[in-house]
């Protein structure tokens, strides 16, 4: 009778066990989703959890999904102002220029002031200047749907790189690329992520950086990640929440709308594009390509 006894002792203790485990399993997974909740209400999403389990890799896709329509809505309500706001400066500005440059040929016949034919040239002079600035402004109201074709990353860096060889020489700087595989694929438009790539380097180099890395590999969760990194200057703290923000700049030259564009086009993509670090010796932005 004892074995039948040591069994069923045996037998309940693994039952409790395997109960007491569930419980604890339930409670953990209860925690990440009042976490996942908590980051979602502060408006949080750089978080991803461990694709180890099932669980976790569901609360990652709620979390993308929700994530994606928040930037849908983020992206056009920012198209909608551009395009009241340029429409509105347009049909205000465009009328004084003509009309100033109009003036400014009649104040120049014999027996006109002097001084009224240099205030008209003023007029129009800054009238065009304002002009071309919302011009400037008008592609982020307007970028293309993407013309998407089967890309192998390391032809489009290389592209890139040579593209860029000028500005790498003018300045002594050096760019190097490495990937997890030699046949990385991603299905996008070669313009546009060019043009995505080509500003971050430019940036980076006017940040005064010596060395930019490119990188590419695929995550767990099977999409195509490429990490272009710089030892330059890092970004200020305060700025990193506003960098994508249309019309926000650090760099008194600078228009505010390359950042902000890149991510509108990846987004486009179905992708996204986010500051990853920022720190003395290392800046990182991250494409992710769904």
């Amino acid at each position: 009778m004892l074995p039948w006894v040591d069994i069923g002792i045996l037998s309940a203790a693994v039952v409790v066990v395997s109960v007491l485990t569930a419980l604890l399993v339930r409670e953990h997974d209860r925690k990440k989703l009042e976490y996942m909740l908590d980051a979602f209400e502060d408006g949080e999403y750089n978080f991803r959890f461990l694709p180890r389990s099932r669980f976790n890799r569901t609360l990652n896709r709620i979390k993308w999904i929700v994530e994606k329509q928040r930037q849908q809505s983020e992206q056009e309500s920012w198209t909608r102002l551009i395009r009241v706001l340029t429409h509105e400066i347009m049909n205000t500005v465009s009328p004084i220029a003509s009309l100033s440059d109009v003036l400014g040929r009649y104040a120049s016949t014999p027996g006109h002031d002097a001084e009224v034919k240099a205030g008209l040239e003023t007029i129009s002079s800054s009238s065009k200047d304002l002009i071309r600035f919302v011009e400037s402004y008008r592609e982020l109201a307007g970028v293309a749907r993407p013309r998407r074709k089967a890309l192998m990353v390391s032809d489009l860096v290389r592209k890139v790189m040579e593209l860029t060889s000028q500005q790498f020489r003018a300045s002594g700087a050096e760019c190097s690329y490495s990937a997890s595989e030699d046949d990385l694929l991603i299905y996008a438009d070669e313009s546009q992520i060019s043009r995505i790539l080509i500003n971050l380097i430019k940036n980076a180099l006017e940040a005064g950086a010596a060395h930019v890395w490119i990188s590419a590999e695929n995550d767990l969760a099977g999409r195509t990640v490429v990490r272009v990194s710089n030892d330059g200057a890092q970004i200020p703290e305060g700025s990193r929440d506003q960098i994508f923000i249309p019309f926000f700049t650090t760099k008194s030259s600078g228009s505010g709308i390359g950042l902000s564009l890149s991510r509108q086009i990846m987004r486009a993509h179905n992708g996204s594009l986010e500051l990853s670090c920022s720190e003395p010796g290392r800046t990182e932005f991250t494409l992710i390509f769904g």
